[in-house]
């Protein structure tokens, strides 16, 4: 079921358009329909962040963001690690990408052992850093460690989390520093009440909406594939959470975005 268009224009600040599998202008043709204006698709991989650069340079309304995803970090760093982290930067300079990212830590899954990870965290902060570009982060039961390398390598101007996941005592935390805090269609599942509470207590200016998708597709259309499009459930369900004008919200998030990525 497509949502009924936002009454303002938003966006989605964190999708996999290389993963959903349609053509990207079928996509973002149905996203500005709903409403969502713009769209930063999010490289994992060495190979994800040179399609989500190359499609973010053909498609008006799309933007990039590169960088090995934690879970991805011991297979990459079994090759030539200074290469691929160049080229993440190389890329990272590009107009189109707007962060680096996702970065960070996932103690969820085994796939690369946390030692890996976090020495990965700490080169894309550096990146993000030397590029000027927003840190996007993928915080995944690792509250702690994040906030300890962020706090011991200081972080770039702009960090956004990603899907985020805390309570609302973490939103609090990453409040009082200044992160951006990205919500995805899970914040509308009937058991989310913990993050619908971070939610609420997330100040307006510091909070992004997302979809993720192919991945966590919101209420009412949970179980089918999600799609930027589906921001738009996910904006209806923070404002309703913030107990915020819906277009009120729309403003707030698109105007959050703009300081985080620079101007559309």
């Amino acid at each position: 079921m497509p949502p009924a268009p936002l009454p303002r224009p938003a966006l989605d600040s964190h999708t996999h358009l290389d993963m959903i599998g349609q053509p990207v202008d079928e996509v973002v043709a149905a996203a500005r329909a709903a409403g969502i204006a713009r769209v930063v698709t999010v490289g994992t991989s060495l190979e994800s962040s040179r399609w989500s650069a190359r499609t973010a340079a053909g498609h008006d309304g799309v933007y990039a963001a590169v960088a090995i995803h934690p879970n991805g970090t011991a297979a990459a760093d079994a090759g030539a690690a200074a290469d691929v982290l160049a080229e993440v930067e190389a890329l990272a300079r590009l107009p189109r990408v707007v962060a680096v990212g996702e970065t960070g830590l996932d103690y969820y899954r085994d796939h690369s052992p946390p030692d890996v990870q976090r020495w990965w965290f700490r080169e894309h902060i550096a990146i993000a850093k030397r590029a000027g570009k927003a840190l996007m982060i993928h915080d995944r039961q690792a509250h702690a460690d994040v906030l300890r390398i962020l706090a011991e390598e200081g972080p770039p101007p702009v960090v956004v989390f990603h899907c985020f996941s805390g309570d609302a005592a973490m939103a609090k935390r990453c409040a009082e520093a200044g992160y951006l805090m990205s919500f995805a269609g899970n914040v509308t599942f009937g058991n989310a009440r913990p993050l619908r509470d971070a939610a609420a207590a997330a100040p307006a200016d510091l909070v992004l909406a997302e979809t993720d998708a192919p991945f966590l597709t919101p209420v009412p259309n949970r179980g089918r594939p999600n799609s930027p499009a589906m921001a738009a459930y996910t904006l209806r369900c923070l404002a309703e959470v913030k107990g915020m004008d819906l277009a009120e919200l729309c403003d707030a998030v698109t105007a959050t975005a703009a300081r985080a990525f620079g101007p559309w």
